[in-house]
C-alpha cells in the first residue's frame, strides 16, 4: 500500500531530485572530462572544469523547470497564429 503524498512534501521531494541531478550530473561531467584530458588534451585540468561546467548548468536547468512547474502550475501555451 503506498503512502499518501502530501502538498507540503512536495517542495522537498524536489529539491532532494534536484541535489541528487546535480551530484550525478556534475560527476558525469567531470569523469567525460578527465576521460578526455588523458586520451586527447594531453592531461590539462580543463576538460574536468568544462564537463563539470556543462554537469552543473544542465542540472540547474532541469531544477528551474521543476520548480517552476510546481510553483506557476503546468500552463499549456496556446498558439495564437491562425493558419
Amino acid at each position: 500500500m503506498s503512502r499518501p503524498i502530501f502538498s507540503e512534501d512536495e517542495p522537498g521531494r524536489k529539491w532532494d531530485k534536484c541535489v541528487t541531478d546535480a551530484v550525478l550530473k556534475t560527476g558525469g561531467g567531470v569523469a567525460i572530462g578527465a576521460v578526455c584530458s588523458l586520451l586527447f588534451f594531453s592531461r590539462k585540468g580543463w576538460p574536468l572544469l568544462f564537463g563539470g561546467g556543462f554537469g552543473i548548468g544542465m542540472a540547474y536547468a532541469n531544477c528551474e523547470r521543476a520548480l517552476n512547474n510546481s510553483l506557476y502550475g503546468q500552463t499549456l501555451l496556446k498558439s495564437t497564429k491562425k493558419c
